[in-house]
């Protein structure tokens, strides 16, 4: 679509269905903020509207404004309330089911203080040694063939084995995670989805019950032990604390390792003056993240009550979509936000979230990239795409962005 007329005539779903590009969102994403920061949908499937937020202003004030929009969709019906903390759904991902992504206060800040203790600025701050020889031996395995799939060989198995140590999960069943975690955000026929979902959630179950049996002092050990305390963390919590740590632990920070480098190669003049620089590589990080993040947009929120939102009215369970990747190329807030800047000031994005519900593994996140592209960049000083840049595949899913493959050389 072209002409300004166009777009208006067009509904924002509708631009999204059928004009959605996952490698190139952006344009489409222009057009939607040209309709306004607050945008209806229209919803056969529901009772309820729609909404999408495009711009930044509106989208913090939707993510940090948890008593108006809320995570939690089953405050408006209480047996599914209920049946969410008592039962487990084989039909959903186990991580979806009770964990601090999808509860509110007071639960959320119970949940996510569980686990903040192990995210600590100090602990972080001492995995750097380990996560720094993972990194080294990843290259060494390929450092002699002059080439490597970046994806497999490099951005998703230092992520996972980083959060993989952390929750003691065993070296034979981190490349079977890595199939799970692939099937459970493509877009793959119902029932095949479906066993791989049942799947990831018979082995959470199965690691919970080894740690019973074998504690150690892993996190999934600590988490187990305040479970058996009986006051802070109940069965169905605990199982989803954990499924939740070993799917986000590594998903988005592997698309942030292989899209950022993807991004690089793309802006040359950038990649050469971090190459020169690699003090910027902090900075480089989070305009990479504002530029082409790996989350499009995170989970949905419910109106909790009539309201108002950047003038439109709002009713009691309409549901708002919040797009961090529209936020984060805002005109009205980022000067030049089609543009890459490794030495962007002032860079305010989103992309982590924002509010109670901010990603609490973005300090892990940014030194697991910071360690990646420093590391890549210096011991691979010509790396370049192997493959012509328009087969660079990407995978079908527009919420949780990656790359299939990305051959290089070096």
């Amino acid at each position: 679509m072209d002409s300004q007329s166009n777009v208006q005539r067009a509904a924002p779903f509708r631009l999204l269905r059928d004009h959605f590009s996952t490698s190139n969102p952006f344009p489409i994403l222009e057009q939607l903020r040209s309709l306004g920061p607050v945008v209806q949908a229209p919803s056969s499937s529901s009772d309820h509207n729609v909404w999408v937020v495009t711009r930044l202003k509106e989208a913090v004030d939707v993510l940090k404004d948890h008593k108006r929009f809320t995570v939690d969709s089953t405050i408006f019906d209480p047996q599914a309330a209920i049946q969410r903390q008592t039962e487990i759904d084989r039909t959903r991902p186990i991580f979806v089911q009770r964990s601090m992504i999808n509860v509110d206060e007071p639960d959320h800040r119970r949940l996510r203080g569980l686990v903040s203790k192990a995210f600590t600025p100090r602990y972080i701050a001492s995995l750097r040694p380990a996560i720094q020889q993972i990194a080294d031996e990843l290259l060494d395995r390929v450092q002699d063939q002059g080439k490597m799939d970046l994806v497999h060989d490099y951005g998703y198995p230092l992520p996972i084995t980083v959060i993989s140590d952390m929750l003691d999960v065993p070296v034979h069943m981190r490349e079977q995670i890595r199939r799970w975690s692939e099937g459970l955000v493509d877009n793959a026929p119902g029932e095949e989805h479906r066993i791989r979902v049942q799947s990831f959630s018979d082995y959470i179950i199965e690691l919970v019950a080894e740690k019973r049996k074998h504690p150690g002092d892993d996190l999934t050990s600590q988490l187990i032990q305040l479970e058996d305390e009986g006051d802070h963390l109940s069965e169905i919590e605990l199982f989803s604390m954990i499924g939740l740590l070993v799917f986000a632990g590594h998903e988005t920070t592997s698309n942030l390792i292989s899209i950022g480098t993807l991004t690089l190669l793309d802006h040359p003049d950038q990649l050469q003056r971090l190459q020169a620089d690699p003090s910027l590589i902090p900075s480089a990080i989070e305009e990479l993240l504002r530029f082409n993040g790996p989350v499009l947009m995170p989970a949905p929120r419910w109106v909790v009550a009539d309201t108002e939102l950047a003038g439109q009215q709002l009713k009691k369970g309409d549901i708002l979509m919040t797009v961090l990747a529209s936020a984060d190329r805002d005109e009205q807030q980022f000067t030049n936000p089609d543009e890459l800047d490794i030495a962007r000031s002032l860079n305010r994005h989103i992309a982590f979230g924002q509010g109670i519900h901010v990603c609490l593994g973005a300090p892990l996140a940014r030194l697991e990239g910071d360690i990646a592209f420093t590391t890549l960049l210096r011991r691979m000083p010509d790396l370049q795409l192997a493959i012509p840049r328009d087969e660079v595949k990407w995978r079908d899913n527009i919420t949780l962005r990656g790359l299939l493959r990305l051959p290089v050389t070096f």
